[in-house]
């Protein structure tokens, strides 16, 4: 088991919200213990603090802030008329299936219900991922080689 896959693991344990997680084979052991209770509460104390530290410091970046969250709302009304493909699984993001081969999608190409749009490596296992709807892919979402999470967005497919 090499990092990447650690890190997917706890990834996977901490949104799963159980408490401990042990996975074992003949050759590894890993136990995974999650903070409960009163301990997680000072977790989420902490990231609060440095979020209100810089608007109390800078008041004046308050509309800065409000301008690309408009920005993302005009963006997501252009993408509602897009379907998303998700990932089904955690695991990394290829768009090969191996690196001396071309890409599975481009932007621009024409995707069919079951045509392969990329895999997903996960516990050393490569996860071919099919496209559930027909249409052009508009754009990919992810980079190659990258960790993906469950449910991630990958690919925007404009089905007209």
């Amino acid at each position: 088991m090499d990092i990447k896959d650690i890190q997917n693991l706890i990834k996977f344990v901490s949104k799963a919200e159980v408490s401990e997680v042990k996975y074992k084979t003949k050759d590894f052991e890993i136990t995974i213990k999650t903070p409960l209770g009163g301990n997680e509460a000072s977790y989420v104390a902490q990231p609060a603090m440095y979020q209100q530290a810089p608007q109390q410091s800078a008041p004046g970046h308050a509309p800065a802030a409000i301008s690309p969250s408009a920005e993302k709302t005009e963006a997501a009304s252009d993408d509602s008329k897009y379907i998303t493909i998700k990932s089904p699984m955690i695991g990394t993001f290829y768009r090969k299936p191996s690196p001396d081969k071309d890409v599975f999608v481009n932007v621009g190409d024409e995707v069919s219900n079951g045509k392969v749009v990329c895999v997903i490596e996960a516990m050393k296992l490569f996860n071919q991922i099919e496209s559930e709807v027909s249409g052009k892919i508009v754009k990919i979402l992810v980079d190659d080689s990258t960790p993906v999470e469950y449910d991630q967005p990958l690919f925007l497919v404009d089905p007209s």
